[in-house]
C-alpha cells in the first residue's frame, strides 16, 4: 500500500484557489497522517476558496504531495489544488536510468538470439556504406579534374572510350551505383528485421508481464499506486519498441562517425572538437526536456487513467443504458475535456520551450559547421586540398555534424524512454508475499478433519479498523455451513484468507490440524471452486465461459455440459445460435448478451466444472428468479454430498439448508446453529429473519 515516502524527494506545490500559504501548510500536514491515493482531506472547512488563485511554495513534508490534489470537490473541479509539479531528476539520475538498457537488450537477446544477430551484421554493413560512397565520389571528382586537365583531349565519347581514359571512371561510377543499390536493399531489410524483431519483443515482453502480473498477491491489485505502476509497465510493453530500433540505430551510427571522424582527423583533427562544442547544448537542451516529459507523464498516471475509464464510460456497451437515461453524455464529455485540457496545457508548456531552446542550440550548430566549411575552402585554396578533397572533407563534415547532433539527441532521448523502462523493471521487481513454502505438505485427499480458524485477526493494508479480530470457528469435513451477516461483517474476507488470497495478520488457519500456510499455494487454488459476487462475465464462448472453472480441461466438451447441467445452465446455453461456441457480450462481433440471472448460472457452472473438494459460492443466487434459485439449491445440496461447503447469502430461504449457520458481526463469529436454534434464541439472526421474512406477509 502506500508508503509515507513521496514518489519524488522534493515536491513543489502550486496551489490554486487557496487564500494563503499558511493555509495550504495546513492542509498538507493534515495529509501527513494518511497520504493514500485518492483519500479524503480532512478538516476541509478550514479552508477557504477564493477566487484569487495565488500560488504557494511549500517544502518538502515527507508525504506524497504529488497525489494531494483533486477529490477536493469531485468532478467539480472548478476550484480546488489544481497541480503539484516535481523537480525533474538530476542529470546523474537521467544518465543512471541508462542501467536500464542491459536488462533490455538482455530481453532482447533472450527473445531471439538468431534475429538479434542477424540484425547486427546487417547494422554494421550499412555503417560502412556512408564513408565508402562518400570515398568513391572524391575519387571520382579528382579523377574528372584529372581528366579536365590533359593537353590534348578526345573531341567526342567516341574518341574517350577509345582511349581507354574513362575506364578508372567507368568503374568507380559501377561502384558508387552498385553501393547505391546496395544501401537500398540493405535499408529495407534492416527495417524488416527490425520490425519482426519488435514485434517479437513486445509479445515477450507483454507474456512476461502477465506472468509476473499473476504471481502478484491480491492485496497489490487492490491497491490504486500498485494500479498506476501496472499502467505504466503496460504501456513499456509495446510503447518503448521504438527503443529497441533506436537503440540500433546509435551502434550503427557511431560505427558511421568513427569511420568518418577518422577521415577528417587525417586532414584537420581540431574540426572534430570543434563540433563536439558546437552539439553539446543541443544535447543537454534534450536531456532536460526528457526528463521534463517523463515526469509529467509519471505523476500524471492516476489521471491518465481516470482519463481512460472516463472515454470508456462514456462509449461502451456496458454503460449505454444508464448513460442515455441518466443523460450523463453531457457530464463524462465535460469531465473528458477538463482533464484531456490539463493535459494539453502541460505537454504545449513543455513543447514550447523545447522548441524555442532546440531552435537555439540548432542555430549553434550550424555556426559551427560553416566556420568548418569556410576553413575546408580557404585550406582548398591555398593548394593543400583537392577539390576532391574539397566534396570529402565538406561532405563528411556535413555527415558527421547531422550524425553526432542525431546521436546525441537520440543518447538523450534514450536516457529519457531508459526511465520508462525503469516502469516495466521496477514491476517486475515486486514480489508477492503469500508464497507456497519450500517443501509443501502434501495436500490431504480427502480432507479428514476439516479448517480450523484460531483466533484470526486481519487488517486491510492502509484500513484503520480490523476487517475480522478474534475469528475462531471450526468448519468440518464433509459439512455445508452458511455464512450471515450485515454489510462489512467480514463475510468476503472470510472467503479471501480461507483460500489464501490474503494471510492472516493474527492467529492462524488450519487445515487437517496443519497451518494452511505449509501448503502449496497452486495445489490449495486447484481444490477450492470459488464464485465470487462479482464474478468475471468474460467475453468468450458459453463453452470457454464455463471451462475457466478448470481451464486445463477446455477441450471435454462432456464435462463442460455436464456441469452447465447442474448449475441449470445447459438449456438456455443449448437455444443460443451457436449453442456452446456462442460468443458471449457484446465487446466483438456476432456476441450474445446474457440476461443477469443466465450469467450468474454460467459462474455456477464454473464450479463444478472445478470438481474441487471445497466448494464456496459467495451470494450465488443473486440475480436468479424464485424458482431457479429453489431448483440450483436443491442441486446444490445434492452434488456437496461429501465436500466442504461454504455458502454466503443474504437470502434466508438459501441458507436454510445448510448444515450449520454462523452468524458474523464486527468481524467475529456472534452466533451458530442451526435456522431452527437460531431462530429460538432471538438473536440477530432471527432479527435479520424477521424484518426479511416481514417483506412477504
Amino acid at each position: 500500500m502506500s508508503s509515507t515516502k513521496p514518489a519524488f524527494p522534493h515536491s513543489r506545490v502550486i496551489c490554486r484557489g487557496l487564500a494563503s500559504g499558511a493555509q495550504v501548510a495546513q492542509l498538507v500536514e493534515q495529509r501527513t497522517e494518511n497520504p493514500r491515493v485518492g483519500g479524503s482531506i480532512p478538516s476541509l472547512g478550514t479552508i477557504s476558496f477564493p477566487d484569487v488563485l495565488p500560488a504557494a511554495l511549500v517544502p518538502s513534508t515527507g508525504i506524497e504531495a504529488v497525489w494531494v490534489r483533486s477529490r477536493i470537490d469531485g468532478w467539480a473541479g472548478a476550484r480546488q489544488l489544481e497541480e503539484f509539479l516535481p523537480s525533474t531528476n538530476t542529470f546523474k539520475e537521467r544518465m543512471g536510468a541508462l542501467r536500464n538498457l542491459r536488462p533490455f537488450l538482455a530481453m532482447v537477446w533472450r527473445t531471439s538470439p538468431l534475429l538479434t544477430t542477424i540484425l547486427l551484421v546487417l547494422r554494421l554493413m550499412r555503417a560502412l556504406l556512408p564513408i565508402a560512397t562518400l570515398f568513391v565520389g572524391k575519387l571520382i571528382i579528382d579523377d574528372v579534374v584529372l581528366l579536365v586537365q590533359i593537353p590534348d583531349k578526345p573531341v567526342n565519347l567516341t574518341q574517350w572510350i577509345a582511349s581507354g581514359l574513362l575506364d578508372r571512371l567507368g568503374l568507380l561510377l559501377l561502384v558508387e551505383f552498385t553501393l547505391a543499390i546496395f544501401a537500398d536493399l540493405l535499408g529495407r531489410v534492416v527495417a524488416l528485421v527490425d520490425r519482426l524483431l519488435s514485434e517479437r519483443v513486445s509479445i515477450a515482453s507483454s507474456v512476461r508481464l502477465m506472468e509476473h502480473a499473476a504471481k502478484l498477491d491480491l492485496k497489490n491489485f487492490e491497491d490504486a499506486e500498485f494500479q498506476d505502476q501496472l499502467e505504466r509497465a503496460r504501456r513499456q510493453t509495446s510503447g518503448r519498441m521504438t527503443l529497441l530500433g533506436q537503440l540500433f540505430g546509435q551502434a550503427q551510427d557511431i560505427v558511421t562517425v568513427v569511420s568518418f571522424a577518422a577521415g577528417l582527423i587525417l586532414y584537420a583533427p581540431w574540426l572534430i572538437l570543434l563540433l563536439l562544442v558546437a552539439l553539446v547544448p543541443a544535447f543537454l537542451g534534450e536531456v532536460h526536456f526528457n526528463a521534463q516529459t517523463y515526469t509529467l507523464d509519471y505523476r500524471r498516471t492516476p489521471e491518465r487513467r481516470e482519463i481512460d475509464y472516463v472515454r470508456q464510460t462514456a462509449a461502451s456497451a456496458e454503460t449505454a443504458k444508464e448513460v442515455k437515461i441518466f443523460g450523463l453524455n453531457g457530464f463524462l464529455i465535460d469531465r473528458y475535456l477538463y482533464l484531456a485540457k490539463s493535459f494539453y496545457a502541460a505537454t504545449r508548456k513543455i513543447a514550447v520551450r523545447r522548441a524555442s531552446w532546440g531552435g537555439l542550440f540548432t542555430a549553434i550548430g550550424t555556426v559551427g559547421y560553416y566556420l568548418a566549411y569556410a576553413y575546408i575552402a580557404w585550406r582548398t585554396l591555398t593548394g593543400a586540398f583537392s577539390i576532391g578533397d574539397l566534396t570529402f572533407l565538406a561532405g563528411s563534415f556535413l555527415r558527421l555534424r547531422t550524425l553526432l547532433e542525431g546521436l546525441l539527441v537520440s543518447f538523450s532521448t534514450t536516457a529519457g524512454q531508459a526511465l520508462y523502462l525503469d516502469d516495466l523493471f521496477s514491476f517486475f521487481e515486486v514480489q508477492p508475499e503469500i508464497l507456497s513454502p519450500k517443501n509443501p505438505r502434501p495436500f490431504p485427499q480427502p480432507i479428514r478433519q476439516g479448517f480450523v480458524f484460531d483466533d484470526v485477526g486481519f487488517i486491510y493494508p492502509g484500513a484503520e479498523h480490523w476487517a475480522v479480530r478474534h475469528l475462531s470457528f471450526e468448519l468440518n469435513a464433509g459439512e455445508v455451513i452458511a455464512l450471515v451477516g450485515e454489510n462489512g461483517a467480514g463475510k468476503t474476507t472470510l472467503v479471501k484468507l480461507l483460500t489464501r488470497l490474503y494471510d492472516p495478520d493474527e492467529g492462524r488457519i488450519l487445515l487437517d490440524g496443519h497451518d494452511l500456510r505449509e501448503y502449496d499455494l497452486d495445489t490449495l487454488h486447484g481444490n477450492m471452486g470459488v464464485i465470487f459476487q462479482d464474478f468475471v462475465r468474460y467475453n468468450l464462448t458459453a463453452s470457454d465461459n464455463i471451462a475457466v472453472g478448470r481451464i486445463s480441461l477446455r477441450e471435454d466438451r462432456a464435462r463442460i455440459e455436464r456441469a452447465a447441467a447442474q448449475s441449470q445452465a445447459a438449456e438456455f446455453v443449448a437455444g443460443l445460435p451457436a449453442g456452446y461456441e456462442q460468443m458471449i457480450g457484446k465487446r466483438f462481433k456476432n456476441g450474445v448478451e446474457l440476461s443477469g440471472g443466465e450469467w450468474q448460472k454460467i459462474a455456477i457452472a464454473r464450479a463444478y466444472m472445478r470438481g474441487a473438494e471445497i466448494l464456496i459460492l459467495d451470494e450465488p443466487t443473486a440475480a436468479l428468479d424464485a424458482r431457479s434459485e429453489f431448483e440450483v439449491f436443491q442441486r446444490f445440496k445434492e452434488l456437496s454430498e461429501g465436500k466442504t461447503a461454504v455458502l454466503i447469502s443474504h437470502r434466508f430461504s438459501s441458507v436454510r439448508m445448510a448444515d450449520r449457520i454462523l452468524v458474523l458481526a464486527d468481524g467475529k463469529v456472534e452466533d451458530s446453529g442451526t435456522h431452527a436454534e437460531l431462530v429460538s434464541r432471538g438473536g440477530r439472526y432471527a432479527e435479520l429473519f424477521e424484518l426479511q421474512a416481514a417483506g412477504y406477509r
